[in-house]
């Protein structure tokens, strides 16, 4: 991970923000439609510090310079920053957020500026006020990215690859439906219509996919859905002519792309004022936009006055997945499984009988190559994160050709890595030794094992959250006073996002707003990790169901989980002696499992059987 040196684009950064009449300037990592992955040419954040992880935000100011981010980047951040930046450390104690930081520097009557596309109305809204607090001016909305300006012809171009429609027998429910549900659930917000700019969630609503961001198939866009009328914001040059009737036989209207703003503020002027006089059943009937909407779009609809924010009732409702989906996201798994089989098999044998140097990336491009080969793929979820040794230890470590190590076979080797299918995501984290590991590298591993296990085998009843489960997977490490700086589990999309809400299990606040429900597809992937040395994750896909009890007190149902995700785990890093009767037995079972699914994929593969086998021999 080499150091960019940002001192030339800090310069000429400071001098447009004084041209700007700016003192605070803040650089988001997210795209104009809150998307965690982006296209090429939104990674602003990226440009201006030379961190390359998902998450973080950027705040410049004249004299200083400063990245916040997660406990999944610290290692990586530190690595890759220059000599220019502070590093603000998010969730460690005395360490003020991004928010906290600019507001400080703002103190004496200071200006803060950002791109109002890039930021959400809500964020914005909560900074204006701790701007005011600490004494600083204001927020000001810059409707030209300062940085966009410094990157100048270097930027890369905007994608803008073919827009597919996604065959019923995948998405399972077609678009009418769809759009008659959110409908109803707008007649009973009382609300004027919904304006969507999340893509996720309109490839979803329309059962369209795309190309434009890498390893998620959404495309650029924007939606708004009223009573009686759905338009599509997009580039027509985009849609075939299948794609374009198919819209027109939907109900569904398209607009461009950029007309997003020009429309929205006609749609704000359209609503009577909020203020008028009359009963309160003539009041305004406000727009509803999801609390993830971009500052820019909710100002141009009006404002609070014309405005409404909430969770999105179109992120609620593809969170829970239909009966094809669900099926769907067996049956990929279950390819994907024996595509992982394969690549672990191939790689003990090139490392250990061959004695072949293998580095990190060439290892990552033949898994794909073993996935590719499996019905269905259309590509893979993410970067693959392909470590070996001390790299394991980088939480969201991602190799670059021509600057990675090669495979040590007397380390541990983490592997985190998923794909696409027409019929679900896939996302699977396993840890390896394919020499001896150390006894702490078995503790570690055993430790992490009896978390995922725990959380595995969870019953709960209805109305709980993620937040209140996260605990079952961390607690055999907090006994030896160890843990890891990540979540346990977030949603996945069916070929959608890999990481997708509003569910998920961990302490990051919003997962205590959202209990888990039959039909969520959620990670389960505890951790632990030494920097310097290794790293351990093991992460298995799993889906919410109802659990039969014996009892069901308070007239609830109670609820558990289905794992989904077909790959032993490593027999070499568990130490037995840690585990009870019970997670033996769950591992004989899983095995069991794994071995009757898969099998049947290594008929004229010797190599890979003989790995199966042995790996899923019982304990």
């Amino acid at each position: 991970m080499e150091k960019v040196d940002t001192t030339d684009r800090l310069t000429r950064l400071r001098e447009l923000m004084q041209k700007n009449k700016v003192d605070i300037y803040i650089i988001p990592s997210e795209d104009s439609h809150s998307s965690e992955y982006i296209a090429p040419c939104d990674a602003r954040r990226e440009y201006i510090t030379g961190f390359t992880g998902s998450a973080g935000c950027a705040v410049v100011t004249h004299e200083k310079a400063a990245l916040a981010t997660d406990g999944r980047y610290f290692n990586q951040a530190t690595k890759q920053l220059d000599s220019n930046w502070l590093l603000l450390k998010q969730g460690l104690q005395d360490v003020p957020t991004w928010q906290e930081w600019s507001a400080d520097q703002s103190e004496g009557g200071k200006v803060v500026g950002v791109d109002p596309t890039v930021i959400s109305a809500p964020d914005a809204r909560k900074l204006a006020e701790k701007i005011k607090k600490r004494g600083g001016q204001e927020l000001m909305a810059i409707e030209e990215n300062l940085v966009d300006q410094i990157w100048g012809t270097g930027r890369p171009p905007r994608p803008s690859e073919p827009v597919k429609v996604l065959a019923k027998q995948f998405a399972g429910k077609d678009v009418k439906t769809k759009l008659d549900e959110l409908r109803k659930d707008l007649e009973k917000k009382k609300s004027s219509g919904f304006v969507v700019s999340m893509l996720d969630e309109i490839a979803w609503l329309f059962n369209l996919r795309g190309n434009d961001i890498p390893y998620n198939p959404v495309f650029f866009s924007y939606a708004s859905v009223t009573p009686t009328t759905a338009t599509l914001y997009v580039d027509e040059s985009n849609l075939s002519s299948e794609c374009k009737t198919y819209l027109t036989d939907n109900g569904v209207s398209v607009r461009p792309y950029e007309k997003i703003f020009e429309d929205t503020q006609v749609l704000g002027q359209s609503l009577a004022s909020a203020n008028g006089d009359g009963p309160p059943e003539a009041k305004i009937r406000k727009f509803l936009v999801s609390n993830k909407t971009s500052w820019a779009l909710k100002r141009s609809l009006g404002g609070e006055t014309k405005v409404d924010e909430l969770r999105s009732p179109i992120g609620d409702a593809k969170a829970v997945k239909n009966e094809t989906e669900l099926e769907g996201m067996r049956q990929c798994h279950i390819r994907d499984g024996a595509a992982l089989i394969e690549y672990f098999s191939w790689l003990e044998d090139q490392l250990n009988v061959h004695k072949v140097e293998l580095d990190e990336v060439t290892a990552a491009d033949k898994l794909e190559e073993m996935r590719s080969k499996h019905k269905h793929f259309v590509g893979l979820s993410f970067d693959t994160i392909s470590s070996t040794g001390a790299n394991a230890a980088v939480i969201h470590y991602k190799p670059e050709r021509g600057n990675c190590s090669t495979i040590d076979p007397k380390a541990i080797y983490l592997c985190d890595s998923g794909a696409q299918y027409f019929d679900g995501t896939t996302d699977t984290t396993r840890t390896l030794h394919f020499g001896e590991p150390t006894e702490m590298e078995r503790k570690a591993y055993t430790l992490v094992l009896k978390g995922h296990i725990a959380l595995d085998v969870a019953i709960f009843p209805k109305g709980t959250t993620g937040f209140a489960l996260d605990t079952l997977a961390r607690q055999f490490l907090w006994e030896e006073g160890l843990d890891y700086r990540h979540g346990t589990g977030h949603g996945v999309g069916s070929y959608l996002n890999v990481h997708e809400g509003p569910i998920g299990i961990g302490t990051r606040i919003q997962y205590s707003e959202v209990p888990l429900a039959p039909g969520n597809v959620i990670s389960n992937e505890p951790g632990y990790y030494e920097d310097g040395t290794f790293g351990i994750r093991i992460e298995n896909i799993v889906m919410v169901k109802e659990a039969e009890t014996k009892h069901k007190f308070g007239d609830k149902p109670y609820l558990g989980f289905e794992h989904v995700t077909m790959v032993p785990y490593c027999r070499k890093l568990i130490d037995e002696t840690l585990l009870t009767r019970r997670e033996k037995n769950w591992l004989n079972e899983y095995h069991a499992d794994v071995h009757a699914k898969t099998k049947d994929f290594f008929r004229e593969n010797e190599l890979a059987m003989k790995w199966l086998e042995r790996e899923t021999v019982p304990f």
